[in-house]
């Protein structure tokens, strides 16, 4: 029996991981195109006068649920597709996508739904507010897809739609294969100068694992980041961070490195031997993605693809987000530049007056003028946060604030042997949620962190509330022979980080599933997210959790107080980077005509305002930056410098009464947490504040306004 093809018989309706296999895919996919279009057929022959209940509704009381078959399947897919995907998996997407294009199109271009939708939009009856929104965005949704426009056009729509999911599809799938096809082969114990014992262990592992003598350095975070921080072997790191900055061009490095070529210092081993960097390259996928953006939004009748985007988002307009990035760009530009002065002054003073620091030594130097300034470094921390204390610590960190608790269950299956799955029962007892939590980076996984859903938060006709089954993924340090796994205080600010996206999902109590948990406009969505962040630098919750995972000593207060003064260390530079990643994404998508030029040159005059260092000849982050190619935030990466002045203004108000008020709390869980895309976000944030935020808050916590009480 085809698992998908009814309810899931097990605790809570968990998705049963362990009777999935391959081949149930297609045919769930196939079937549940077939049930929704018999359901699509049923309601657009149904001669009775279109209402809300009979044409914006889903059939969601069916007891086998026999239409939620399409949407059961492909949650399950496109999720493996990020966290545990394979060539065969590959090679279906790329089979069923132009399938689902079709499917969806045929649907949503039907000009029997839109003239029903229609009708009810003009004669609603009694609406509630949450029927009234959800009526809304339908109808707007079927007119953004298209529905007005005429059949030729539609048939365009159709083309333009098809084309650019599978684009990317195609850069996503290069972009994991380009980088976990670069492995750094070490030989020499000589080359692991300045390199943590943590970060020997886990490339000695690695090599172990690949059947190599030695030590293996990959592009996943975990391995990359310390690599780049530490070594002392400054020909090695250039080679790290030209493999990582140009795969998916045309002249990637990651391919051809050998021995003869750098003597000693290393080898690359290349995953894909018969492939070459051509093969990966995602130069003129970007191209014509960014093309097909524009001439979709132009169709609908739109400028460019952000003025379509910025419609449905809190900025609203593409002046909104300019004015934006042009106020940090010169609050932030001056102290950026005192920050780079300072790690060139301190890399000349070790190194020599005529040294020049490259993009490859930015982060050893930085991280050495913290060590020099501040008496800290990620690696002292490390001890204090053993994975499992850090779990216990951000778990505790909900219990104090909304009273929720998590229990680990064996019981309920899982996708990899390193997920752990736990049910979240609130204050009262009564079951909330499941969580489940991937840590470890592995082949087939892709790189970064992100929290997604196998089933979101909705209420059926008959008043059952269906709870979340919420995932968080990341690439967290594994554990070695000789320790635990250990992570940086990024890590922990990671980990807090999708936390509070799943706290957005877990709490989510709203009728339909379409408004509810993170369904809301993209930049508030990282509020919740960003928010928890801020207790990654808060004595109390730190003295709460962490201690030694070897002596069970509680982290010194000494460290902790440096942490807290090394809050603002670069802030400013961090601050740049995030800004250059918001030029370069609204340039690409506020553009009016065809573009046809040099994406790379592209690339460097679109963000020119906030780099501060020479960029080197053929890297490349637009090939690379799936936010804005395949992740969702086309015209939209400038919603976390905006959902950053939302968190620190929303933070102020805890640190003004306490950071764990129990009522504070409460009132985000109520106003924000809960309430989803049910209402305007600038509503739900002022029912919390009181008030509009501002920039303040965020100004005073980076130390660029300074705080006089």
């Amino acid at each position: 029996m085809n698992p998908f093809y009814t309810q899931y018989g097990t605790l809570h309706h968990t998705v049963p991981f362990d009777q999935i296999r391959f081949e149930h895919y297609y045919d769930a996919f196939i079937e549940g195109m077939r049930r929704e279009k018999e359901q699509h057929e049923r309601m657009m022959t149904d001669p009775s006068e279109p209402t809300f209940n009979n044409t914006i509704l889903d059939p969601l009381d069916d007891p086998e649920d026999y239409y939620g078959l399409l949407d059961r399947v492909s949650t399950v897919f496109f999720n493996m597709l990020s966290a545990d995907t394979n060539d065969d998996l590959e090679d279906l997407a790329e089979q069923i996508q132009p399938l689902l294009v079709k499917h969806s199109h045929d649907i949503g271009l039907d000009p029997r739904l839109f003239e029903r939708v229609r009708h009810v939009k003009e004669n609603p009856g009694v609406l509630t507010p949450e029927e009234q929104k959800l009526l809304d965005d339908t109808y707007e949704g079927l007119v953004r897809g298209g529905a007005l426009l005429s059949d030729a056009d539609k048939e365009k729509l159709r083309a333009l739609t098809e084309e650019a999911t599978m684009l990317t599809l195609q850069f996503s799938q290069n972009e994991l294969k380009a980088l976990k096809a670069y492995r750094l082969h070490l030989t020499d114990e000589a080359d692991l100068d300045g390199l943590p014992d943590t970060q020997r262990e886990a490339a000695a592992i690695a090599a172990e694992e690949a059947e190599l003598d030695g030590w293996l350095f990959t592009l996943d975070g975990p391995s990359y980041r310390p690599f780049m921080t530490y070594s002392k072997r400054r020909e090695l790191r250039k080679q790290m961070y030209m493999a990582k900055n140009t795969i998916c061009t045309e002249s990637s490095e990651f391919i051809v490195q050998s021995s003869e070529t750098l003597p000693s210092l290393g080898t690359s081993v290349p995953q894909v031997p018969s492939q070459s960097p051509a093969d990966f390259s995602n130069i003129a996928i970007c191209t014509r993605l960014i093309n097909l953006r524009r001439e979709l939004a132009q169709l609908l009748g739109y400028k460019s693809y952000a003025d379509y985007k910025l419609v449905k988002r809190m900025a609203g307009s593409v002046a909104a987000v300019n004015e934006m990035i042009d106020t940090m760009l010169e609050a932030y530009t001056p102290a950026a530049k005192r920050e780079q002065d300072d790690v060139v002054q301190l890399a000349r003073t070790i190194e020599g007056s005529d040294f020049v620091v490259e993009p490859w030594d930015s982060a050893y130097y930085t991280q050495l003028l913290k060590k020099e300034r501040y008496d800290l470094d990620p690696e002292m921390l490390r001890p204090y946060f053993e994975l499992q204390r850090v779990i216990d610590g951000v778990f505790g960190l909900a219990t104090t604030l909304y009273g929720i608790t998590f229990v680990e269950n064996k019981a309920i299956a899982t996708y990899h042997e390193d997920v752990k799955a736990y049910e979240v029962f609130d204050r009262d007892g009564s079951y909330l949620a499941v969580l489940y939590a991937d840590f470890h980076p592995r082949d087939g996984k892709h790189d970064g962190a992100w929290m997604t859903e196998y089933q979101g938060q909705y209420i059926t006709r008959k008043g059952e509330n269906v709870r979340p089954h919420v995932s968080l993924v990341m690439n967290f340090s594994k554990p070695t022979a000789e320790r635990p796994a250990l992570l940086t205080l990024g890590e922990v600010e990671t980990f807090l980080h999708e936390f509070g996206h799943a706290l957005h999902g877990i709490f989510a109590n709203t009728r339909f599933e379409s408004l509810s948990g993170t369904n809301v406009m993209w930049d508030f969505v990282e509020l919740p997210s960003q928010f928890m962040e801020n207790y990654a630098a808060e004595p109390e919750w730190l003295n709460g959790w962490a201690q030694h995972y070897l002596t069970g000593e509680p982290l010194p207060q000494d460290l902790i107080d440096r942490i807290v003064r090394s809050r603002h260390f670069m802030a400013a530079t961090a601050c740049l980077r995030q800004l250059s990643f918001c030029l370069l994404d609204m340039a690409y998508y506020t553009l009016e005509e065809p573009f046809e030029g040099d994406l790379l040159e592209f690339e460097r005059r679109a963000w020119s305002r906030a780099q501060l260092t020479p960029e080197v000849e053929g890297t490349c982050m637009t090939v690379q930056f799936s936010h804005i190619m395949s992740g969702g935030y086309s015209a939209g990466y400038y919603s976390y410098k905006w959902a950053e002045m939302l968190d620190a203004d929303a933070f102020s108000v805890f640190k003004s009464r306490g950071i764990f008020n129990k009522e504070v709390a409460q009132s985000f869980r109520d106003n924000v947490l809960s309430r989803g895309g049910t209402e305007h976000p600038m509503d739900l944030y002022m029912r919390f504040r009181g008030e509009r935020p501002t920039i303040d808050a965020l100004m005073k916590r980076d130390g660029i306004l300074i705080d006089n009480g």
